[in-house]
């Protein structure tokens, strides 16, 4: 469901991508990290064709954590047009990451 990024592939999975992308910032050893992953594929199944997901695993790509500025795990941000649009820090419901991203017709927190 979801696309490993490295810092090589990033330009092209996420800034150059022709549509939406969610991009969750993890690692293994993240409890929440696990806990939100398959939240964030269920709302990329619902989506499939408008928008796609892409994971860091910020213990191999350090370079983008710190080009983004996360802080705390799991860090999901939403780009659109290759800029960052929304984020959501933490583990949350469902209801709650779709509406900070935008995703639920509001538009981002």
């Amino acid at each position: 469901m979801s696309t490993a990024v490295t810092t090589q592939t990033f330009d092209q999975e996420v800034l150059q991508s022709d549509r939406p992308v969610i991009v969750d910032f993890w690692a293994e050893w993240c409890g929440p990290c696990h806990a939100v992953s398959p939240v964030l594929d269920k709302i990329a199944e619902e989506r499939a064709g408008e928008l796609k997901l892409v994971k860091i695993n910020v213990d191999e790509e350090q370079e983008l954590m710190i080009q983004y500025g996360v802080q705390s795990i799991p860090t999901i941000i939403l780009f659109k047009d290759g800029a960052p649009s929304a984020a959501v820090i933490g583990a949350q419901p469902k209801g709650a990451i779709e509406k900070a991203l935008g995703l639920d017709g509001s538009a981002p927190a």
